[in-house]
């Protein structure tokens, strides 16, 4: 199976931290891991490591930086041939303290994938295409045009992006901006994952915080409870999700089978720092 993803490429700084210094205050780094990051590096990795062909649609920095982050993605049997080249790099920092994130951002418009990457891109074919909505509504629109195969939205879309996806999947806070509903239990996500379904996709997959994930279609419904792993930093969990959600579609696992393999994978991203997560083994 080939499965190509559109979304962003950066250089991950992680700093674990014991406590965040108040201003003018100073804390040692415990610990301190640099490394390929980004929501669409993350995913096509894990997509990988799960054994589908994978390929990357985003943009890297016409710098040493740039370089090295395609190196490691082609290291990491990741097709490489739609990454442009232009600007710098994007980087972000991690700071980690107490299994909670907080992200400085550099992200230049450059970094971001546009509709011109797009069109030139090879997404046709492809037997999914997951897009990450970070990305520019224009570049994210062209991407599910252009796709043949099933359309995975990651992130809060728009019901012209809705009306042409096959599967829309979304965290606690994304979900609840997406529907405009609180999702604070299993039976809020699947009331608003049958309104998800009338505006378009054969499956919703929402997040109860701290609770579970639930997968709604059109003949039912499933709640995948999160695994009891102890959390050291969510960055990658959603990337991770996404990743084995696809590849377990396109393998035509039933919706609940998809979902319980693709809860297991961001169980192993949250249990270390950093959103550069080992799937390799994780088949279900």
């Amino acid at each position: 199976m080939r499965i190509a993803v559109v979304g962003q490429i950066a250089r991950d700084l992680v700093l674990v931290v014991p406590e965040v210094p108040d201003a003018s205050g100073t804390v040692p780094v415990l610990e301190r891991r640099e490394l390929l990051g980004g929501k669409g590096a993350n995913t096509a990795v894990g997509v990988a490591r799960l054994g589908a062909s994978a390929a990357l649609v985003g943009v890297v920095g016409d710098d040493e930086v740039g370089r090295h982050l395609v190196d490691q993605l082609r290291a990491d049997g990741v097709d490489t041939s739609d990454v442009a080249r232009r600007g710098r790099s994007a980087l972000i920092v991690d700071v980690v303290c107490d299994g909670h994130w907080r992200y400085l951002q550099d992200l230049p418009d450059s970094s971001l994938v546009n509709e011109a990457d797009v069109n030139a891109s090879g997404l046709a074919g492809a037997d999914a295409v997951v897009v990450q909505l970070q990305q520019p509504a224009e570049a994210a629109l062209a991407a599910i045009r252009r796709a043949d195969g099933l359309v995975v939205l990651d992130g809060v879309a728009s019901d012209e992006q809705l009306a042409s996806a096959g599967v829309v999947r979304a965290d606690h806070k994304e979900g609840e901006e997406l529907t405009g509903r609180r999702i604070s239990s299993a039976d809020d996500a699947v009331k608003a994952g049958r309104e998800l379904l009338e505006r378009g996709p054969s499956l919703a997959v929402l997040e109860v915080k701290g609770e579970a994930n639930v997968l709604v279609w059109s003949s039912g419904d499933a709640v995948v409870p999160l695994t009891e792993e102890d959390v050291v930093d969510t960055t990658g969990g959603g990337d991770a999700f996404v990743a084995a959600l696809t590849f377990a579609l396109v393998r035509g696992d039933h919706p609940h089978d998809a979902g319980r393999l693709a809860v297991a994978a961001a169980g192993r991203a949250v249990g270390h720092a950093g959103g550069r997560t080992d799937l390799t083994g994780l088949r279900g």
